[in-house]
């Protein structure tokens, strides 16, 4: 009789994690609260416009071939990706505006026609950056990268990289501070600091100029709709509106989970629920010590989001930031219709308006707070240049997030610091509980969907270990 695996949560972690376990023979019952599948990755319908709920681009095509591969599939085959030639901009109160193409040629004459020298200096950049990323990507593949995977692959030769912050990496680029800047706005998406961000953000250029930036036809939420169809074909029992909430063990060992109304029991838990919410939430049998250490984490607010129909010009990039200064972390307007014209209804395109919160911050505020953040960025005129008129369709803040989406802390993840990456994250094969297992953005480096199919995979692959 094959072993029954519960998988807490349909995110692209636990869908990747229970496509491969259901190969491997295992009989895979996924658990989600949500009446549908995809998690933060699913998408959202207003008005008669799609929108994405939560990520917006994909800047790891091979990622998520290389999970798609490790599942069964092929990725081409079952999303079609839409290569994004006009990535993002990124504008200061000033007037200072950087712009980032797919060319990496194009993007350093823009460089170099505001900063005389800095193009060729980017491009030295960019060319370091992406020669490392090679050395280093094999470590993506691999749950626990030790000492012999550094030798093995030759990343030892970067270790010193790693040890670094993106802060000192971006300086030593000998890049104009605005260039600088816009490089690091991806710590702004997550409420980090730029000097305790880890050195691997500096790839995100060199990704899009090599892999590229890509926006799956039907917004980022066909992944996992891809992967959760395969999975049902696979054998996979979905059962959703299915909150769970504990993961029980016995002796130091899972033996199920308990529901709203029933326990099911299991050989082995898979959590793609946060890594975090998974400890301090559903184990009881977490230890005192890790507990204190866990809490103290600092957590990824979703941040306030806005779901838009606009009139009027469509222009590039895909991607708007607006660092507003202050202190303030960054905006960010996501035009869909830029690469996909069929969107448009009447004359109306969709688009969404996100800012970036600090947890700490938003956890202060609370919903009132928040809501009124949000009417202050809807308020702002940046981003209507070129709209001649909008509606808002809807509206979203952290504790709207947390209650659908079930949220450990209005939360998505622990904040991706240097310090949290060189400690190993939240590893895949829990050390508090045998049997249970973690996938999702909290055991890999990253927030990006493909990292999270990454962690679904490598999640199976300890479980199949444990029971071989």
């Amino acid at each position: 009789m094959s072993r029954t695996v519960v998988i807490i949560g349909a995110g692209v972690g636990g869908l990747t994690a229970a496509l491969r376990l259901a190969r491997f023979g295992f009989r895979v019952i996924v658990l989600e609260a949500r009446a549908g599948a995809g998690g933060l990755a699913s998408g959202v319908e207003r008005d008669g416009f799609a929108f994405d709920a939560g990520p917006y681009v994909l800047l790891d095509r091979p990622g998520l071939e290389w999970a798609f591969r490790a599942a069964g599939l092929n990725l081409d085959e079952l999303v079609k990706l839409l290569r994004i030639d006009d990535v993002y901009e990124v504008s200061s109160p000033d007037g200072v505006a950087v712009r980032f193409f797919s060319d990496v040629r194009a993007t350093a004459a823009g460089m170099e026609r505001a900063w005389p020298g800095s193009g060729p200096r980017y491009e030295r950049f960019v060319a370091l950056t992406a020669a490392i990323y090679r050395r280093l990507s094999p470590l993506q593949h691999v749950s626990r990268p030790g000492v012999l995977d550094l030798l093995r692959t030759g990343a030892w030769r970067h270790v010193p990289f790693l040890l670094r912050s993106l802060r000192s990496v971006l300086a030593s680029s000998g890049l104009p501070p605005p260039v600088q800047d816009a490089l690091a706005i991806w710590t702004h998406v997550a409420g980090q600091k730029v000097e305790e961000a880890p050195s691997p953000l500096a790839f995100v250029p060199a990704l899009i100029h090599t892999a590229g930036a890509y926006s799956p036809e039907g917004g980022v939420r066909a992944v996992p709709a891809a992967l959760a169809s395969s999975a049902a074909r696979a054998g996979v029992e979905f059962r959703f509106d299915t909150k769970v909430r504990a993961v029980r063990c016995r002796a130091g060992r899972v033996e199920g989970v308990a529901t709203d109304d029933s326990f099911l029991p299991a050989d082995a838990v898979v959590a793609n629920a946060a890594g975090l919410g998974t400890y301090l939430e559903l184990l009881d049998t977490t230890p005192p010590k890790a507990r204190e250490r866990l809490s103290r984490l600092p957590v990824q607010s979703p941040g306030v989001c806005a779901y838009l129909a606009v009139r009027g010009a469509t222009r590039p990039p895909y991607l708007r930031f607006r660092l507003p200064g202050g202190g303030e972390l960054c905006r960010l307007l996501i035009r869909p219709g830029v690469l996909h014209p069929r969107l448009e209804r009447d004359g109306w395109r969709p688009a969404r308006l996100l800012a970036p919160l600090r947890h700490e911050w938003a956890e202060r505020v609370g919903a009132d707070g928040q809501r009124e953040y949000l009417d202050r960025v809807l308020a702002e005129d940046w981003w209507r240049e070129g709209v001649t008129e909008h509606r808002v369709l809807a509206t979203r803040v952290p504790a709207e997030w947390g209650r659908e989406y079930h949220l450990y802390r209005d939360s998505m993840n622990p904040v991706m610091t240097a310090r949290f990456m060189r400690a190993g994250r939240l590893a895949h094969r829990s050390p508090y509980a045998r049997g249970l297992y973690l996938a999702g953005s909290a055991t890999h480096p990253g927030q990006w969907v493909s990292f999270c199919a990454v962690s679904g995979v490598l999640a199976a692959d300890r479980l199949r270990e444990d029971f071989a």
